[in-house]
Formats: C-alpha cells, sequence, structure tokens
C-alpha cells in the first residue's frame, strides 16, 4: 500500500490552488473542468482539493466542514523548508493567519504555524536533523 493523496474539501478549489501556488509555491497539477476538484504537484504524496459540494455528494450523512471562525482542528499538514523565515513570510504575505511564530524546538528544528485561507491548519519547519 502506498500513501498517495490528502484531500481537503473547500469552498472555491480554484481560490485554494492559487492560494497554495502564492503562499507555498506549488504548481497546479490538474483541476477538473467543473472545477471542484484539483491537485497540486507537492512531491510524492499529491495534495487535493475538493469542493464542499462534490464532498457532500460523496458522504449520505455530510461531514463537518472546517472554517476559519473556529479553533484550529487537531490535523495539520507540514511543509519542511531550508527557508524557514522567509517561506514563513510569504505564507502571510499570501494571507495566511499566523497561528503560531517560528520557534526553535528542543531538538534544533524550527516550526511555525499557519492557518490556509480556507482554515486548514499547516506546520512550515525546517527538516529534522538526525545523526
Amino acid at each position: 500500500m502506498k500513501y498517495a493523496y490528502t484531500i481537503l474539501y473547500v469552498k472555491s478549489v480554484s481560490d485554494t490552488i492559487n492560494f497554495y501556488e502564492k503562499a507555498f509555491g506549488f504548481s497546479q497539477k490538474f483541476i477538473s473542468p467543473e472545477s471542484d476538484y484539483g491537485e497540486l504537484i507537492s512531491g510524492e504524496t499529491t495534495i487535493a482539493f475538493a469542493s464542499i459540494e462534490l464532498g457532500n455528494s460523496n458522504f449520505k450523512d455530510g461531514f463537518e466542514v472546517i472554517a476559519n471562525s473556529k479553533k484550529a482542528m487537531g490535523v495539520e499538514m507540514a511543509f519542511t523548508t531550508e527557508n524557514i523565515e522567509l517561506d514563513f513570510q510569504k505564507a502571510l504575505d499570501a494571507g495566511a493567519t499566523e497561528i503560531s511564530p517560528l520557534t526553535e524546538k528542543p531538538w534544533g528544528q524550527k516550526v511555525g504555524y499557519v492557518r490556509d485561507n480556507n482554515g486548514f491548519l499547516i506546520e512550515i519547519c525546517t527538516p529534522i536533523k538526525t545523526n
């Protein structure tokens, strides 16, 4: 088995793809003609977005929509970078909301948290150095 996708259900697939391109430097891989599903080029595991309407059609009892007005949900995506200060600021400049500023962990990793344009929690961090 292989972990292939993370799919986030969002209000606007196109707006979200544009946000991730500006905030994190990813590129669009695919967007459906209906703009209800799209994917980013993001490494081995694909980050994908589907419209809330498509999500509702997939689940007979619906699902809980993540909103910016609530506390961050207990799940995050993490993006590693060697240029942490620059990339953290780039995300903020693109409209991400800071949740926690950059801090250094006891094991030497720098970590900061933002929420995307839909309210999803994102960790921006340096890679963990192993000896």
